[in-house]
């Protein structure tokens, strides 16, 4: 757990700094588990982002964009109700736990000065919010509900006291000295990370690994060195916001782990490494969860048409050996005098071939011959008219196939309201039911947002995620003389430069966005055409998103996440 007690330190610190004294602004709650505050604070807006996501549970500000409902939900109102108009008076963590409670002041609809507290406990899958009146030490609500039967220590429900998570009994390691650690730790039981996290309050296994590393041969004289060490750096605050990224997966800590032993990018706060390290993350997990059931059914639809062309081939090479059953029929008629009814084979001559070979020809017994004869006559008809028609049909089913290839593509870089888009296309396109609930409350002709980037010499780059933005980016809203890109011959998004003759800078940087949102995005050396937009044509009939195009170009460029980002900062 990077996000541990130290860390939850070190994170106060620097919201305290940032947002102490501020006014609450506004109050948004983009997903089901995580708040954002607007706290306006010396002279400028920040973003505070609250999140008792299971997975991603964490404190920060955040310079990223969210998608909010349109209804909040009750907990946002209540929130609002409660802090807007607000002032931060105080930032403050509860001992080294991962708890930090907000300290809030302000008038409430009688005029009356009332005091409130938010209290964050990150605590992974048990992570909550709560909002608590401070005066009477009693719980307004939470943003999840834990009643005693869940846990029989404490209810976190409205009209209960709020009571703190039972503390455990660890030493402080920012107080503690070279003799607490040796009177705590055991050399000889082995293990010495996992026992720095069982005696020490506020260290996580991610860190006690590194004590021990920088110990290097672990003995009473080099760990509590390295551990005086790493505190000194704790208690000074002399910290390096950093990702670690190797090939197993990236990790962020206060400053860089050298026992992880992988690529190191340091940051200017906790808070700009945090936008860092879950750029994507959170946002693909709950587009796993809103669109479950979207990728679910999209998948089962190609493996449908991929199980549909694969019988339909079959049937095709059945079909273009129609050619024998004409020669059965031919031969049974030049035969017919010797066959008699009720044989279940004959063997003829072969008078087509050369060598004068013979066949055995299968007979039903119950017909005459000469209806033997027809029957193959009849077959090889049904089977040369057939090839025209199956080619006709694994045509379509390999356009399906192509369109949902492309729409898992567009779901694994998708974003919320990017999935419910695709969830519209796939009702507009029969393929799925309308769904009854809240639809009267969609806003008619909602307006298609694009994703803004912004290239190194400041030309603007418009990107589809789904094929609706797609279609409306190429067809409407780009200009003929704009220049338009697509990954060659792989599912992607369409691009736009928004210039008529950019640089080839600008030319690469977007491409280096084509290529990342395709299905090629963890490839390298991908080719992406481009090419002006008035070269690009839809034809008619053809599925959303699908164009072709000419007079292009080709470059090669491999994705790189950090260009993306860099871009989308601008």
């Amino acid at each position: 757990m990077s996000f541990d007690g130290l860390f939850t330190r070190a994170m106060t610190n620097e919201l305290a700094n940032e947002l102490k004294g501020g006014r609450i602004s506004k109050i948004h709650q983009p997903y089901k588990n995580e708040i954002i505050l607007v706290v306006r604070a010396n002279g400028k807006n920040h973003k505070l982002l609250l999140s008792a996501h299971p997975s991603y549970a964490r404190v920060q500000l955040t310079s990223e964009e969210y998608d909010n409902p349109p209804e909040p939900p009750m907990f946002c109102m209540l929130l609002r109700k409660h802090l807007e108009g607000f002032f931060l008076e105080d930032i403050r963590q509860i001992n080294l736990d991962r708890i930090i409670i907000f300290e809030v002041k302000g008038r409430n609809e009688i005029g009356d000065t009332s005091y409130k507290q938010l209290i964050i406990e990150i605590m992974g899958r048990h992570s909550n919010i709560t909002l608590v009146d401070k005066t009477r030490n009693i719980i307004l609500d939470s943003i999840k509900h834990v009643s005693y039967a869940v846990n029989s220590f404490r209810a976190i429900l409205p009209g209960q006291e709020y009571v703190l998570p039972p503390q455990q009994d660890k030493l402080n390691p920012l107080e503690a000295d070279e003799d607490d650690l040796l009177r705590m730790i055991d050399f000889n039981n082995g293990k010495l990370d996992k026992q720095l996290v069982t005696h020490f309050a506020g260290i996580s296994p991610l860190l006690a690994k590194e004590i021990t590393f920088q110990a290097g041969l672990a003995n009473r004289t080099t760990l509590p060195k390295a551990f005086l060490a790493v505190i000194e750096l704790l208690k000074e605050q002399k910290i390096k916001p950093s990702i670690i990224s190797n090939n197993q997966k990236d990790q962020f800590y206060l400053f860089p782990l050298d026992h992880l032993h992988g690529e190191i990018k340091e940051f200017a706060s906790l808070s700009e490494m945090l936008d860092r390290f879950y750029f994507g993350k959170a946002e693909r997990d709950r587009v796993k969860q809103q669109g479950n059931d979207l990728e679910r059914f999209i998948s089962n639809e190609k493996e449908k048409n991929e199980k549909k062309i694969e019988k339909l081939e079959s049937t095709l090479k059945e079909a273009e050996n129609a050619n024998i059953l004409q020669l059965y029929g031919e031969l049974l008629t030049a035969n017919i005098y010797v066959i008699q009814k009720g044989m279940k084979e004959i063997e003829v001559t072969n008078y087509y071939d050369e060598n004068g070979s013979t066949l055995i020809i299968p007979l039903e017994p119950q017909k005459t011959p000469s209806e033997n004869a027809q029957k193959y006559f009849t077959k090889y008809q049904k089977a040369k008219n057939a090839v025209h028609i199956v080619k006709e049909q694994i045509a379509i089913a390999r356009e399906e196939l192509a369109y949902f290839e492309l729409l898992i593509q567009q779901i694994e870089s998708a974003s919320p309201k990017d999935v419910e888009e695709i969830r519209e296309e796939l009702i507009e396109g029969g393929y799925l039911k309308t769904r009854q609930k809240k639809q009267s409350k969609k806003p008619q002709n909602m307006k298609t947002i694009l994703d803004l980037y912004i290239s190194s010499d400041a030309t603007e780059i418009l990107v589809g995620k789904n094929n609706k933005q797609n279609d409306y980016l190429t067809n409407k809203f780009a200009a003929r003389d704009e220049i338009w890109l697509h990954t060659k011959d792989i599912p992607g998004s369409h691009v736009v430069i928004r210039s008529k003759a950019p640089s080839e800078q600008t030319i690469i940087e977007a491409a280096i966005l084509a290529a990342y949102f395709s299905k090629a995005r963890s490839s390298s050396s991908v080719p992406v055409d481009f090419t002006e937009v008035r070269h690009v044509k839809k034809p008619n009939g053809s599925k959303p998103g699908f164009v072709i195009y000419d007079h292009q170009q080709t470059v090669y460029v491999t994705p790189d996440e950090e260009v993306v980002i860099a871009l989308s900062k601008k």
